[in-house]
């Protein structure tokens, strides 16, 4: 799917090395020190969260190459979850993530600047697309984030949600996202999502825990964004993916 993969991703491990061997230790202290208080600690107003449908649909599908994501199921923030904007036929799902619809240890994660494109594979699409519909419908109806964790965790015990199925991946290659509010704002990269109990967790350089869900994600950043051009230098999103001030 990507003619340059193996080249992007030999790039992208020199740079994970780089960016989190040499400077994680004073990132972390930083960020640490940054966030002894929430950020975002509640959920601004849901119209902070929303974009207009075509721009929405439009960088929904910068997630993963045009080869993917142009035959893809396209969903759009509604009023009370995600719904579909396009029908897809190849089995991948691609979306505007916001925060709240993501990892909840995140300390942005009510941060309303949050646009990540995102597609998921089809196994993806099946197993961890329900997490993110059922913290979003949570989200939109005025749950608090300690009200979506306990659900999660929840629905976890009772067998309503689990484990990644095996292969399932995701693109988050947008040259358009707006991540985060640390550092360049994005980062072209790629996730692999594996059963939580499946990999050991003593490194914190390499995954994310979804924890309470059963969901660990290895990611791996990339040398090109979606649209095939190289990453020469840490980027900052593009106005388009933020919303009005």
């Amino acid at each position: 799917m990507l003619r340059n993969t193996g080249r992007a991703i030999g790039w992208g491990n020199v740079v994970l090395v780089a960016v989190f061997g040499a400077a994680w230790p004073i990132q972390a202290q930083a960020t640490k020190a940054q966030y002894s208080k929430p950020p975002y600690p509640v959920m601004a107003p849901i119209e902070q969260y929303r974009m207009d449908r075509d721009a929405e649909i439009a960088l929904a599908r910068t997630a993963a190459p045009s080869s993917i994501s142009r035959d893809a199921t396209i969903l759009v923030l509604g009023q009370k979850n995600f719904e579909t904007a396009v029908q897809g036929k190849n089995g991948f799902v691609c979306a505007v993530g916001r925060a709240f619809a993501g990892p909840l240890n995140n300390p942005e994660f009510w941060n309303p600047k949050n646009r990540s494109p995102i597609c998921y594979n089809p196994p993806a699409a099946r197993s961890l697309m329900p997490y993110a519909m059922k913290q979003v419908g949570m989200a939109l109806a005025g749950a608090s984030k300690a009200q979506i964790t306990d659900a999660i965790r929840t629905a976890v015990a009772r067998k309503e949600l689990g484990a990644p199925e095996s292969g399932s991946m995701s693109y988050m290659m947008s040259k358009e996202a707006y991540l985060t509010d640390q550092g360049g704002h994005n980062l072209a990269h790629l996730m692999f999502e594996l059963p939580r109990n499946s990999v050991g967790q003593d490194n914190p350089l390499f995954f994310v825990s979804w924890d309470p869900a059963p969901v660990i994600e290895f990611n791996v950043p990339v040398g090109q964004w979606s649209d095939g051009t190289p990453i020469t230098a840490p980027h900052t999103a593009h106005r388009r993916s933020q919303p009005p001030a």
